[in-house]
């Protein structure tokens, strides 16, 4: 037996060791995952790794692993820069040669009861305005092995969709089964039936195979699920949100809180994300494979957007045809409520419970500032980086589980004429704009009322009060480009 066969076997037995044990630990599975995917691309001569990457294994493998040095490991190993060798069909339609802002892919597969692909399709195209559609190509995998299914399907979408075809807007693609990995006799993690890993692996595949196609055709890419509704001008409110988090890291951005919907990527990171899926298609579902692709690239938390984009409108699961009625209730018909949120800093002296900072009630992420019992005269301002003409304020404080939480007493100020401290820039003259009710303000009209162009926004507490304080959310809406 050679070394790389008994390096195999060993490494086998201590992944299956470990498949109870990773269920209470998520550092322990990462581990094995990245020590699984070391020794593959070493003794395993699959086509996918080029020569330069098995160096930089062996190179890594040379090393004890930690936390820091695997998730730099991954980074380096995954930057494929090659496209899995995979020949696609044509069914419908071509790609073009200019880059689009964005793609919205889906997989899809023949169902024992219900089809919702059309009215996906259909509410991707008629919740998008014109401008809008000159962004998007939306790429749609016919996954299912039954030709006749999908020339039949195809012949369908083409009746009804056949002017976003011939305008590029709308593709549809097949991976030939040839090029699919083995699907008998997968390893049955977590006690799963076997046809029940037959169909999750499958999946992976499918949804890699995607990605690979779409990983040149636009700036950023969106996976949707065949049964979902989206919202109005989905794609304004994600083009919002993505120019909000320049400068700052991310991996994915979720606008859903469902399965593999509305999930959020940067193209340059689709090639690396489908080996991933690829290498591990028979460990587990694409949802949880994605939290370990997400945090092997160091982002550590979810960063989910609300109100949610996209909602899941089937009711039967493309699994046996099972009932899977699951609803996001933070899903919202009309996007275009999203608020800007000028880039700013944020300061108060409330004394911070633990890691509940300023910045969180800021964020349009699903958290939020806590602090300590306030006192008379104890703040909260945003000193934004531009001055912004503002048409629209909205503060929420207290949670559904802590609503004693809130501001009893306070009031919502605006300001201007910047001037420096020892703790940084504050605005040295505040107009009142209202008194929070039950914790609660909403202001609209504000730049009809407030002649300036606002610096400073300020929440400030005006009588000392027993309980905590928790701002859930600070949203703002602005009227034009910040003032240069």
């Amino acid at each position: 037996m050679t070394g790389s066969a008994r390096a195999m076997r060993t490494l086998l037995k201590y992944l299956d060791r470990m498949r109870c044990f990773r269920k209470r630990s998520t550092i322990p599975f990462l581990v094995v995952l990245i020590t699984f995917l070391l020794f593959i691309n070493l003794y395993m001569e699959d086509g996918y790794v080029l020569e330069e990457d098995k160096r930089q294994l062996r190179e890594a493998s040379m090393h004890p692993l930690n936390s820091e040095r695997y998730v730099h490991t991954f980074k380096d190993i995954t930057n494929f820069s090659g496209a899995i060798n995979v020949t696609y069909r044509y069914l419908a339609g071509t790609p073009l040669p200019r880059k689009k802002y964005l793609t919205i892919g889906l997989s899809s597969v023949k169902r024992k009861r219900g089809n919702y692909l059309l009215e996906t399709i259909k509410s991707i195209f008629d919740q998008s305005s014109y401008e809008e559609l000159k962004e998007i190509i939306v790429v749609v995998h016919l996954a299912d092995f039954d030709l006749a299914w999908c020339e039949s399907l195809v012949q369908e979408i083409s009746r009804k969709f056949g002017h976003h075809i011939i305008a590029g807007r709308l593709l549809i693609i097949h991976a030939p089964e040839e090029y699919y990995p083995s699907l008998d006799g997968l390893k049955r993690n977590y006690n799963d039936p076997e046809d029940r890993v037959r169909f999750r692996s499958k999946q992976n595949v499918d949804y890699a195979f995607l990605l690979n196609f779409c990983a040149n055709l636009s700036h950023f890419y969106v996976m949707l699920e065949d049964d979902v509704r989206c919202s109005r001008n989905f794609l304004t409110a994600l083009k919002k949100v993505i120019t909000s988090r320049e400068g700052s890291y991310w991996v994915t951005l979720e606008f859903s809180k469902l399965g593999y919907i509305g999930k959020l990527y940067h193209s340059r990171d689709l090639s690396r994300l489908a080996h991933f899926l690829l290498m591990f298609y028979q460990e587990m579902p694409c949802d949880w494979l994605l939290i370990h692709f997400r945090g092997l690239l160091a982002q550590k938390d979810v960063i989910r957007f609300k109100p949610s984009l996209f909602q899941h409108m089937g009711y039967y699961s493309s699994y046996k045809g099972a009932e899977n009625k699951l609803k996001d209730d933070d899903f919202e018909e009309d996007s275009l409520d999203i608020p800007d949120n000028p880039p700013a800093t944020l300061y108060t002296n409330i004394n911070v419970f633990e890691s509940y900072d300023a910045a969180k009630a800021y964020s349009s992420v699903d958290e939020y500032f806590w602090g300590k019992a306030p006192s008379t005269g104890d703040f909260y301002v945003i000193v934004f980086n531009k001055a912004t003409k503002i048409s629209k304020i909205k503060i929420a404080t207290g949670t559904d589980d802590r609503q004693n939480d809130i501001l009893h007493h306070g009031a919502l100020e605006v300001g201007e004429k910047l001037v420096g401290t020892k703790k940084g820039k504050q605005c040295s003259s505040y107009i009142t704009l209202g008194e929070f009710k039950n914790g609660n303000i909403e202001v609209n009209h504000v730049d009809h009322k407030i002649a300036f162009d606002i610096e400073c926004v300020r929440i400030v507490v005006t009588a000392n009060q027993k309980e905590w304080l928790i701002i859930r959310s600070i949203c703002l809406w602005t009227t034009q480009t910040p003032s240069q």
